[in-house]
């Protein structure tokens, strides 16, 4: 039985993924919602809640007086791009053992563009955190975080600055981290970022994430890069019509 807690409803999706990805259902197919409600020990609307986000995400699909199935295509979605995870479970999804490397953390000079986003116009240098993420013993991510440093109230340690920004802003910064607003882009790896990612020679193009992470009072308080080696970690979406 699942607890009760104030997000259920997400704990009871999140249980379902997981028994999804274990193909605990046999041929593919939910059990009848009441008793599947009844097993869970939560109510019926909690239980369509649950299925009507999976359904969605395109996790799930139903057939009118058929009952609700898993969605193949929907398996293949190991990472919805709307959902923040760490990096550590977007490689463990795809198969690998994931590192990080925490490569350097130093107050520096950044672009104006940079600041900009950050309105922090008036700062001469901001905190640069770069990370390197290897899906067994290969480089697959590469990240560079900029942070303002007078966000931060109190002593951290590597290990702190190693995690997720997401989850250090509120313990070191008093910031309540609240959405990400992202643009994907293509690169083309400069020399450098090759090296760094070991890319083949005939693979230059990456795919990266410029965001900026925004605060409850909806003020900018974190921008970050990064960049995918997307012939090893593969994001893909269910598209569906807009209604």
């Amino acid at each position: 039985m699942l607890r009760r807690t104030p997000s259920l409803v997400q704990q009871v999706k999140m249980h379902l993924k997981q028994r999804i990805r274990a193909a605990e259902f046999a041929d593919g197919r939910f059990p009848p919602e009441a008793d599947l409600a009844r097993e869970l020990g939560v109510s019926r609307n909690t239980l369509r809640d649950a299925l009507s986000q999976l359904e969605a995400e395109g996790v799930i699909f139903r057939r009118q007086g058929a009952g609700t199935f898993v969605s193949q295509a929907g398996l293949m979605v190991k990472t919805r791009l709307e959902e923040i995870i760490p990096y550590e479970t977007l490689i463990r999804q795809h198969g690998y053992n994931p590192t990080v490397k925490l490569l350097s953390v130093r107050q520096e000079p950044v672009e104006p563009e940079i600041k900009a986003g950050l309105e922090a116009e008036n700062l001469s240098d901001l905190l640069v955190i770069k990370k390197l993420f290897l899906a067994g013993d290969t480089p697959v991510i590469f990240s560079i975080t900029y942070l303002p440093p007078h966000l931060i109230t109190r002593p951290y340690t590597p290990d702190d600055i190693r995690g997720p920004i997401y989850r250090f802003l509120p313990r070191f910064c008093q910031q309540e981290f609240a959405y990400y607003l992202t643009e994907i882009v293509p690169v083309d790896a400069p020399p450098w970022l090759a090296d760094t990612l070991q890319l083949p020679s005939h693979r230059t193009v990456l795919l990266a994430f410029d965001e900026t992470g925004y605060n409850q009072d909806d003020r900018p308080v974190v921008r970050a890069r990064s960049y995918f080696r997307h012939d090893l970690i593969r994001l893909r979406l269910v598209r569906r019509l807009a209604v």
